[in-house]
């Protein structure tokens, strides 16, 4: 293979590469993400969660928990803080979720009680059926 020959494959591989890295990006930004990822469930059994306690999940890619509130049932709420991101955790002792990083606290319904948080926690659809909790 002559040196020209060598070069001009080369440099239109080069070409090549950096097109497709800049079509890349704008084809994900146009496209619409796929609706399969959040069609999953997730089962939990009943017994995983006594009255009055709680259990951390993650459900599609978001970390939640599951709280048995003591006379309202089952919820299922993010954990993730709706003023700048950060994961709160139950506070069984109080029956209050608490967010570690400015203090901010919500009731076990998701609503705020005090703190910077401007919204409620996010909830997660969740139904029983039988002896299990079938979130989504």
């Amino acid at each position: 293979m002559k040196r020209r020959s060598f070069l001009q494959l080369l440099l239109s591989a080069l070409g090549i590469t950096t097109l497709a890295s800049l079509l890349y990006p704008l084809v994900r930004y146009l496209v619409p993400p796929g609706t399969a990822e959040k069609a999953r469930t997730l089962v939990i059994a009943k017994r995983d969660i006594p009255l009055g306690y709680a259990k951390e999940i993650v459900f599609n890619d978001v970390p939640a928990v599951v709280v048995n509130r003591p006379g309202k049932g089952l919820i299922a709420l993010s954990r993730v803080c709706t003023h700048l991101g950060c994961l709160v955790h139950y506070d069984k002792e109080n029956r209050q979720l608490l967010c570690p990083c400015h203090a901010g606290t919500f009731d076990l319904d998701g609503h705020v009680i005090s703190g910077p948080p401007p919204k409620p926690l996010p909830v997660l659809p969740l139904r029983v059926d039988g002896e299990n909790i079938v979130i989504g």
